[in-house]
This record gives C-alpha cells, structure tokens and sequence, in this order.
C-alpha cells in the first residue's frame, strides 16, 4: 500500500493492524496535511447492510469536536473499498506508557480528567465508544490526551444470536473482539451481548484506571472465556490489598465504575469528572471522616411543615460541622436529593462521602418524634441509629445528642470547645426558634419577596426573644441585600447596622454575625472596619463560604482584585458545587487581563452551572451567571438561549435585569442591554461601584445611554 494514493490520499507508512483492518500513516492531497487512514477489513466489503450500517456510525462519530477526542475527518469508500480519514497524533500511547511501569497519581488524574472530558462530549452526542483501553488513548508531544476510534467499535459489532450463549458467542466472534470490543475492558452486560450505553464505557475506563494504578487487569485470566467468567461473577481483588497506601477517594472511585450492574455505576462522565476531581484534591492528603446528613423525610401530617424539617436539617448540620475532625457537606451540596427516592449508599457514592445521616420528623402539636440512621456508604450498614420521641422544646437537646452520637459512633473525641459549642442555645423559646426556620426558608428563595418575607419572619422571632443572635443576623442580612439590589432607603441602611450591631452584641462568637457586620459596613463604604469583621467571621468558622463570598465582593468593589480573587478562590474549595463563587472569579481573572485563568475557570464555571441546573431547571440566578460565562466562551446562542430563560422568569427582577443585561452587553447587543440596566435602575437597583468596575459592560461605557444612566445612578441618594 506504501506509495499507493486512495482517493486524495498518497499512504507514506503502515501504522498498525488490527480488527478494524490496516491503519496507515497518509497525506492529504488536497489539504496537505497528515492524516491516519483506516481501510476496513475486507470481510465487510461484501456485505451491503453492514458497510451502509459503518458509514452511518462514522459519520456520527465524526461530527465529535472535542481537544481530547482524535477527530475523524472523512468517511468514504472508492472502487468498493470503504476507508476513514482520521486525526493523526503523533505521541505515545497509555500502552505504551504503562511497558515503563504503572503511573503517579498526579500524571494519571490528569490523564484520567481529559479521557474523562472526551467521554462527556461523545456521550452527550449520542456517540458510545465501545473499545477503550490504552492502546486507544494517545498522548501527543504536548501531553494532551487524544481518544482513538471513537464509535468506530460501535459500527461492526457482531450480532448475537437469541439462542446462543455468552461463551459460544464469545467463541464463535473471536477474531472480530477488536471491532467488538477487548474483553479484558468489555463490561458484563457488553460480554452478554445486551444493548449498552455510556456506562459500559465507564465501566472499561474503570478497568483502565485499574490498569494504570496496579499495572494489571482487574479480571484476569488464561484465555477469552476465562476472562469472560471473572468479569461476570468475580468481584476483583480490593485496591487496597494491591496498594497500601492508596486514597479512599481513589479506592471508592474505581471500585464504583467497575460495578457490576450498570446502575450502581456511575451514570455519566460528568460524575466520574466530578469524582475525579475530589480524588486528586484528596491523594496524598490525610482524609477526614465525611458525612452528608441528608434532608429528613417529613412524615408530618401537615406538609406545610416543611419549613420545620428543612430547617431542622440545617441546624443538625451546622451542629455535626462544628466537630473539626469531620468534613461535613453543606446544605447546597444535598439540597437536590431532598425527597428523592435513592437509598443513602447510593447518594454517599455520589457525594463521596464515607457515611451518611438519613432520618425522618413527624410534629404533631407539642410533640415531636424523629428517626435518625447514620449509614456508611461503602457497606450500606447503620453504624448508628436512633429514635427520639420527646416535647418540642426539647429539639434543641436533640439536635445536639444526634451531633455527639455521630461523633461517638465515628470514634472522634470532641474538645471542650466543640461540646461546649454543639450544646449552646441560639434561643430560649422554640416558637422564636419556628419563626427563625420560617424566614430561613424565605432567605433562601433569593428574591426581593422572599428576602422581605423572611425579614418579618425574623422580626417575630425576635419579638419573641429579643436577644436571638441568630434572627437579628438574619434581619439585618435581609435589610442588605434588599438595600443592594433593590431598595437603597436609608430605612433598609438603618436596619441593616442596627440589627447587624445587635446580632454581635448578643452572640459575639457567632460567624454569621460578624459576616452580616461586614455586609452591612460594606453598604456604608466602611471598608477597613468591614473586612475585620469578614477576617474574624473566617477565623471563628474557617468552613462559612459567605464569609470568603461577601469579603470577596467587598474587595472587588475597592479594586482589590488580587485579595478578590484569593477569596472568590477560596470560597469555592469551600463550596465547590457553588456557581456563584466560580463565576465571579473567572470574571475577576478576565478584568486583571489573565487570559488563560479566565477562560479555564469560566469553563468550569459552565460544568458547575449545568450540572445545578440539571437538578434545579428554574433558578434564574444560575441561569444568568451560567449565560455570562458561556459569552466568554464565545458560546453565544446558548447563552442567549439562557439570559433569555431566565429573563421569562420575572422581567422586572431587578437582578435578572442587571445580569441579563450584562449578557446582552457581552453579545454586542447594546440595546438591549441598556434597556435592561435601565429598567433595573428604575426597579431599585443602585450597586454605582459595582457598575463602574464590572467588565462586563465595558462595550456600553463609550455610549450617551450609559453615560446617562451613570449619572443618574451618581444623584441617586
């Protein structure tokens, strides 16, 4: 074939051989580029259906566009002869790399991310691989990943016949396991011969990272069949057994992808990305007991009591991360299993969390029953559980017994301050307490109403216990944001000091009173004073991603980009699942000039906002933030396709206003932009600082419009 030219292309080396057929090095006559070119084998030329069936899954695999997948240029056959143009990358293979020996974990959580990347977009396409294992994985000269023969495994698939077995198909196809698949990385229900999806993907990207981490298969065996056999009915060999000191993350994360049945796997690529992320965050570091204490199951007779068991929840959350040996999830990261159906291992797998608090609350009059069951994820066992049925006033002794049995039952021995901070009062009354639930289920709706709701909620809380720190910090939280965005009265400023100034004076050692201090300070241009009290709030409560969040912002408004960017940072290792945080900082890299920063982090600023929306379709906050990102990527119909969703949400939301004219602004689409700005300038808004250091806008700054509106914003009282 060396020297012969096939359609537009002259072949200049043979690469290899294998099931798919000859694979040749060749150059493209008409582009003048190198190429790979695959000629099928030539058991498939004679048959019309199949040939027909392999141009059509080419051509769709050829349509992937992704850094990390090798693309597929052309699909075509001439004097009968079907063939594939193909990316050639120039490299090594994981084959190759793994004949040196099994690699680090740092070089594979970067390997492992980007073939964890092209899965995604293939996956996401419709498009499965069907054959991964290393000698498909290439690494060029720049050590980025690139994934051979993407859905070219899925085109020649042999049928199985309905009355044959496993074994005598495995047989009976032997020379074609290459086209089919490799049975060493096959998954059970692949071997079977049964429809498969994305997830037996994962499952040979499992027996991959196995390979790369022990330098051997998981499933082994003399021949075919014998493999075939340990993949269906053999569990392999624990991780730990063949590495000692491995990471539990690492343990959960390929003992998860290599489950048997497909629905104990990971269900995406976006998950095994996700977990892979948490697993190199880990490796190497001594990991911390982790717990995600779910929502309970409100088994009250009303479901307006809702509010209680959320409530509730939070509050036995915020007692458990009181204990510093334990890594406590927050409630954003459970919030989207709340009143799901999946048992607790599985939200623990997840979440990757060792074990995890599932329970349920029944209130009826002055009574209050609840369940409460800490399981450990990998076993599925309760390590604890238990049944309180007591009066209501006593649900604060509740919540601290539960906190000091988890840590009983994890064998943590709490210092005094921790025992003497778990079994303090945030108020005498528990109708203050049930009246401070209420406005927390407001506060949380982000919106001008929910903020005013739950401030009346918090007024009543505190007319009941006029020394409740906690509702005086929330009153004086709400006052703020709705002084930021859409109400600037000095009744709102007023407020918002003398609530903040109250909630310390009662409760000086409460994180969130010295964050809502530092909101309030930061209205009135007091900056210094305002970033001690930040400062003081993170060194009560070093896990309080509001303190990092509103700091940060702070400091964006003073110029203070470098500080910014240390804080939006920080905030987000502490609440990675934040959209917000993730945002913001990509925003600041882009204002400071870092390019590159900018553009990864707005990247993952996408992946986060997707998957919250996935779980949360009608939050329009994420919407906005995720759009703005998308402009940066130059993903501009999608992002206006989000801007506008979200506007439909509320149009005269002053901060769906704002955001989505930013968007517009990021568009070219000055207008409307300006139509925005102004309407939420009439609406309330009147955050000038912000205005004048928000890049995002800058395409507007030169126009008579915004000019205008500056100035009306400047005469503003």
């Amino acid at each position: 074939m060396i020297g012969k030219t096939i359609s537009h292309y002259r072949v200049t080396a043979k690469l290899g051989a294998g099931g798919m057929g000859e694979v040749y090095k060749a150059e493209d006559l008409k582009l003048n580029r190198v190429v790979a070119l695959k000629l099928l084998p030539s058991e498939q030329h004679g048959d019309p259906q199949a040939r027909r069936r392999l141009l059509r899954e080419a051509q769709m695999a050829s349509s992937l566009n992704h850094a990390n997948i090798a693309t597929i240029y052309e699909v075509d056959e001439t004097q009968s002869h079907p063939f594939i143009a193909m990316e050639y990358v120039e490299g090594e293979s994981l084959k190759d790399l793994l004949l040196r020996g099994v690699l680090p974990f740092s070089q594979l959580s970067e390997i492992a991310s980007q073939i964890a990347e092209g899965l995604r977009t293939a996956h996401r396409a419709g498009v499965v691989h069907r054959d991964l294992k290393p000698g498909n994985v290439m690494l060029d000269a720049n050590q980025r990943v690139k994934i051979l023969d993407f859905g070219l495994a899925a085109m020649s698939a042999p049928e199985r016949k309905e009355t044959e077995t496993s074994e005598d198909f495995v047989s009976r196809t032997q020379t074609q396991w290459t086209t089919a698949g490799t049975v060493p990385y096959m998954a059970p229900e692949q071997l079977s011969g049964d429809q498969v999806d994305a997830r037996a993907d994962i499952f040979s990207f499992g027996v991959l990272l196995h390979e790369c981490i022990t330098g051997r298969r998981p499933f082994g065996g003399s021949t075919s069949i014998d493999v075939l056999h340990a993949i269906l009915r053999d569990e392999p060999e624990p991780l730990r057994a063949l590495i000692s000191d491995i990471s539990p993350q690492w343990e959960r994360l390929i003992d998860r992808m290599l489950a048997k049945n497909p629905g104990e796997r990971f269900q995406t690529a976006q998950e095994v990305l996700d977990a892979l992320e948490r697993a190199g965050t880990a490796s190497g570091e001594k990991e911390q007991k982790s717990v995600a204490v779910l929502y309970f199951e409100n088994m009250s007779e009303s479901k307006e009591d809702a509010y209680f068991r959320d409530g509730m929840t939070e509050e036995i959350i915020t007692e458990v991360a009181k204990i510093k040996e334990l890594r406590v999830f927050p409630r954003t990261s459970v919030l989207s299993f709340k009143d799901q159906l999946n048992t607790a291992p599985q939200i623990g797998r997840q979440l990757n969390a060792l074990y995890v608090l599932e329970g349920s609350l029944r209130r009826a009059a002055n009574r209050i029953r609840i369940t409460a069951r800490l399981v450990e994820t990998r076993t599925g066992h309760a390590v604890w559980a238990e049944r309180y049925d007591r009066n209501l006033e006593d649900v604060f002794a509740i919540q601290d017994e539960i906190a000091e049995n988890i840590a009983r039952a994890l064998k943590v021995m709490l210092t005094e301050k921790e025992r003497a901070e778990i079994e303090k009062r945030p108020t005498s009354d528990v109708e203050a307490y049930d009246y401070y639930l209420r406005g927390m289920q407001f506060f949380h709706k982000f919106s001008r109403r929910g903020f005013e709701y739950a401030r009346q909620m918090f007024e009543r809380a505190i007319g009941i216990d006029s020394r409740y720190a906690r509702a005086h910090a929330g009153l004086a939280d709400c006052s703020s944001l709705l002084h930021w965005w859409w109400d600037a009265s000095e009744s709102n400023r007023r407020m918002s000091d003398e609530s903040s100034r109250k909630a310390l004076e009662y409760d000086p050692d409460l994180a969130e009173a010295h964050v809502a201090r530092g909101l309030s300070l930061t209205l009135q241009e007091q900056y210094e004073e305002a970033e001690r009290q930040f400062e003081t709030a993170i060194r009560l409560d070093p896990a309080l991603f509001e303190a990092y969040y509103l700091y940060a912002r702070a400091c964006f408004v003073q110029r203070k980009l470098e500080k910014a960017v240390e804080l939006y940072e920080k905030a987000n290792a502490v609440r990675p699942e934040d959209y917000q945080s993730v945002t913001l900082l990509a925003s600041v890299y882009a204002g400071m000039g870092r390019k590159e920063d900018a553009r990864s982090t707005f990247r993952k600023a996408v992946k986060v906002a997707e998957k919250y929306l996935a779980l949360h379709p009608d939050d329009a906050r994420a919407l906005y933030l995720g759009a703005a990102a998308l402009c940066q990527l130059g993903e501009s119909s999608r992002a206006l396709e989000w801007a506008e969703r979200a506007l439909a949400m509320d149009s005269e939301e002053v901060s769906i206003l704002y955001n989505v004219g930013c968007v517009y602004a990021l568009l070219g689409r000055s207008d409307e932009a300006l139509d925005c700005l102004e309407k939420a300038f009439d609406n309330g808004f009147s955050q000038i600082e912000w205005i004048e250091n928000d890049t995002d806008l800058n395409a507007l700054r030169e126009t008579d419009r915004f000019r205008a509106l500056l100035k009306r914003l400047e005469k503003r009282p």
